[in-house]
C-alpha cells in the first residue's frame, strides 16, 4: 500500500476513538510528508530540530509540527518560531529555555512533560514525583509564555503485552490524577507497534511512523 492508503486507513482506525495522529515524519523526504499532507494529515513530528528546520522552510505552512525527539536547550530557538507542541519536555531548565524562547517570539507555546514509565534507562523523562515538584514550583508558575497541556510516556520496547499495559495504566493514572488541576488535555503515548495498546489504556494522542510510511530511512 502506498503512503496514502495507509495513512487513510489508520485515521479510520481512530476516528471513533477520538484519538488525534501525529504522523511521524522523521528521516521521510518532503515529497513523502507531502502524500500524507494531501490526504488531508496536517500534524507531522519530528525528533531532530535541524530535519524540522529543513522541512518547515519547504512545506506548507499550514502544517502543525510536533517536537517528539529528545530536545537540547541550545536547540529551542529555531523552532521556538514556528513549532506547534513540544513532547519531549523532560527537565525544568528545558521547560525555562522554552518559555525565553517563546518570549522573544511572542508566543505561548504547548508543551508536555514527558513521563519516565519505561523500563529502559536510556529513555528520558521526569518520575512522576518530579513532575509533581515542577507542576507545584513557584518556577513554573512564573512561567507565562509556556502551557503545560498534558503528558508524554513511552512504553518499554518489549512483546511482553503486559508490561506496555501496566505502564500506559499508570501514566494513565498520573494524568487523570493531574488533568482538572492543571486543566491538561492531551495524553500523548502509543506509537506503530503499541498504539492499539495505549488507546485502550487512554490515550488520546498517537505518534505513529513506520505504519504511514514504511521502514524508516537512515540520513
Amino acid at each position: 500500500m502506498d503512503i496514502s492508503t495507509k495513512l487513510v486507513s489508520i485515521l479510520k482506525e481512530l476516528e471513533p476513538t477520538g484519538t488525534t495522529l501525529v504522523a511521524v515524519s522523521k528521516t521521510r523526504t518532503p515529497d513523502e510528508i507531502l502524500e500524507a499532507y494531501n490526504a488531508s494529515q496536517r500534524i507531522f513530528g519530528e525528533n531532530k530540530v535541524q530535519e524540522m528546520l529543513s522541512k518547515y522552510e519547504v512545506l506548507p505552512k499550514d502544517i502543525c509540527w510536533h517536537q517528539i525527539g529528545h530536545l537540547q536547550t541550545n536547540k529551542v530557538k529555531f523552532i521556538a518560531p514556528f513549532v506547534s507542541i513540544i513532547h519531549s519536555v523532560d527537565s525544568f531548565k528545558l521547560l525555562n529555555e522554552i518559555n525565553r524562547g517563546a518570549i522573544k517570539n511572542n508566543r505561548i507555546i504547548d508543551c508536555l512533560l514527558q513521563i519516565h514509565i519505561a523500563k529502559e534507562e536510556t529513555k528520558f523523562g521526569f518520575s512522576f514525583e518530579e513532575a509533581i515538584g515542577v507542576l507545584a514550583s513557584p518556577e513554573y508558575k512564573s512561567l507565562k509564555n509556556i502551557k503545560l497541556v498534558g503528558l508524554m510516556g513511552m512504553a518499554t520496547l518489549t512483546e511482553d503485552i503486559s508490561i506496555i499495559k501496566k505502564e500506559f495504566h499508570s501514566l494513565k493514572q498520573f494524568y487523570d490524577s493531574l488533568r482538572k488541576e492543571f486543566d491538561f488535555s492531551i495524553l500523548s503515548m502509543g506509537m506503530s507497534s503499541d498504539y492499539r495498546i495505549a488507546i485502550d489504556e487512554g490515550s488520546n494522542m498517537v505518534r505513529i511512523g513506520s505504519s504511514i510510511f514504511g521502514e524508516r530511512h537512515y540520513i
